[in-house]
């Protein structure tokens, strides 16, 4: 493994942003103070800037309580996380035994090293819940499931060390952006159909009143000099959404990596939305005013 490709997202997300990464460099403003990334789902963006020497600072946050605590285990227990992803062996058997348990039940470590355990080897990469909360996602069948991946978990690690990790609503980002930060935001998709509904990552879920609410957010944002980016499905609702003097909407293909039908893993159009012009770069005078 090339040294410069790590660190690597470690967990599979509906909606991961690996395949666009790169068009998402690209919008991002040039420059800006913290990053804030409030739905942190695989992180692919965060470790992409972190690769790149791109980013000063980061504040990662999620509602997801077993993915944060994933998060921070792998920051301040790596060792024990790596120790027991060890010993767990790859079998249909372990692998109910190990997602009946209560998280709540279980050291931080071992949290963790469930939660990636159950991400690796169950159906589709999926991460689900019912309305109880309780991960709901059968067992999969991988020819080699890399769940044990010391490597990219110690370099994650690294990455994390300087980082403030939340367990919290997308809503708190107006309590701690500041003037000049940029804030990326990757919510659950509105739905391209009734049946292409990924928003079950907690038992919440995430409706048209929570969509309305984050481009309130966004509108606020903009006013306090805050830099947005925020990618959603390419519909007719999301434009209408923004189409406001205040953002620019761009479209980037992209292929679906989740779909229970192979066939219909196809190419499809989303959406980078941002609320400042391309070749955007904040003046050096600003650098010397803003308050810290």
């Amino acid at each position: 493994m090339d040294h410069r490709e790590l660190p690597r997202p470690f967990l599979k997300w509906a909606g991961g942003k690996g395949r666009i990464t790169h068009r998402l460099v690209a919008a991002k403003p040039r420059c800006f103070f913290t990053y804030h990334e409030p739905f942190l789902g695989s992180g692919a963006l965060f470790f992409h800037l972190y690769r790149e020497k791109l980013i000063r600072h980061a504040v990662l946050s999620d509602i997801n309580a077993e993915l944060i605590d994933t998060y921070q285990a792998i920051r301040d227990h790596f060792n024990e996380v790596i120790r027991l992803l060890r010993d767990y062996p790859y079998s249909k058997e372990f692998y109910y035994e190990i997602r009946q348990k209560d998280p709540q039940t279980l050291t931080l470590p071992e949290r963790a090293a469930r939660m990636i355990y159950l991400n690796k080897t169950g159906y589709n990469g999926l991460y689900r819940v019912n309305s109880a909360g309780k991960f709901n996602v059968p067992f999969g069948r991988h020819r080699r499931p890399r769940y044990f991946d010391p490597e990219n978990l110690r370099a994650v690690s690294q990455a994390l060390q300087e980082v403030t990790l939340l367990c919290t609503s997308f809503e708190t980002v107006l309590d701690r952006s500041q003037p000049g930060d940029w804030i990326y935001f990757d919510p659950p998709y509105v739905p391209l159909s009734r049946t292409a509904n990924f928003t079950e990552y907690s038992a919440h879920g995430f409706g048209q009143a929570q969509q309305q609410m984050l481009r309130s957010i966004c509108i606020e944002l903009t006013k306090r000099g805050i830099y947005i980016t925020l990618s959603n499905s390419d519909t007719s609702y999301v434009r209408n959404l923004y189409s406001m003097p205040e953002f620019t909407i761009d479209s980037v293909f992209v292929g679906r990596a989740i779909n229970c039908q192979g066939t219909k893993r196809r190419k499809v159009s989303e959406l980078i939305i941002t609320n400042y012009p391309k070749s955007y770069e904040i003046s050096p005078l600003f650098f010397q005013t803003r308050k810290t």
